[in-house]
């Protein structure tokens, strides 16, 4: 590691489990000051311990929903608090409804998508800017995702967040920039949570699901999607702004196909 953030304070939202979790190392790995938020509270500061031992930087974990604008506040404020300031917002908590087609999607699924992802996102990024104008600039880092991009089956409520959360990162790219502060987004596909779970559930997805990425493999969170954040956060990309980069072995090339295999049965609405 070289220290490319040392000095600077950062919030990871999700950033104790899956793809966050792997970012969170890599951040607290180049130097940074850390406060990692999630739903399960325990598990964020299980996380932050073990980067206080491993890397000796400052991390604490907080429970934080993103689908509550008084926790994210709160979770903002909080970084502030202990480390005096905020440098980087990197936007990674997120959530799937149920896996229905479009028709059978509810008001409620689809609203409990927005509120974890847009408005999560436009909340944390409002409370943060203030204390990044306090700094001289910032960098934000939101997560869009292939799978608005291919219009992925079953997803249409979190293809309409990422959609969202893609404008609102160009709408505050333009803006922001007055103020030095760089928003951009990647669109990562690697070992997350979910990811993670169907290559240890079903015999040979893995292999099915790298055969035409380019690089024909899974990405690691810490070793290939953490750098690229952490370049985003750091001053090597202090003339980016407005951005999304793929992070997906070039899966984004040939796309994928998402028709799930038992379509007959989830036109019936059944699972």
């Amino acid at each position: 590691m070289s220290g490319l953030l040392e000095g600077k304070v950062a919030i990871v939202t999700g950033g104790a489990k899956g793809l966050g979790y792997g970012i969170s190392r890599r951040m607290a790995g180049e130097g940074a000051s850390l406060l990692i938020t999630g739903r399960d509270g325990a598990a964020t500061e299980k996380v932050a311990k073990e980067i206080r031992e491993e890397f000796g930087t400052k991390a604490i974990g907080m429970s934080a929903d993103m689908a509550v604008k008084e926790q994210v506040e709160a979770m903002v404020q909080r970084a502030v608090d202990e480390f005096g300031g905020l440098d980087t917002l990197v936007t990674n908590a997120s959530s799937l409804s149920d896996n229905v087609l479009l028709e059978h999607k509810t008001d409620e699924m689809l609203d409990a998508t927005l509120k974890m992802g847009v408005w999560g996102t436009w909340w944390a990024m409002r409370a943060a800017l203030p204390h990044m104008k306090k700094r001289g600039g910032g960098s934000v880092i939101n997560f869009y995702s292939i799978d608005a991009d291919t219009g992925a089956w079953l997803h249409s409520d979190y293809n309409i967040n990422k959609m969202g959360i893609l404008g609102l990162t160009r709408s505050a790219a333009v803006e922001w920039g007055r103020f030095n502060i760089r928003v951009n987004a990647i669109a990562p596909t690697g070992l997350g949570q979910v990811f993670a779970r169907l290559v240890e559930e079903v015999p040979g997805f893995l292999e099915a699901a790298t055969a035409n990425n380019p690089l024909k493999r899974a990405g690691d969170p810490e070793k290939d999607i953490g750098p690229v954040v952490v370049f985003l956060a750091s001053e090597m990309s202090a003339f980016i702004t407005g951005e999304m980069i793929n992070v997906d072995g070039g899966q984004n090339l040939p796309g994928y196909v998402s028709i799930p295999h038992n379509l007959e049965e989830l036109e019936k609405g059944e699972t």
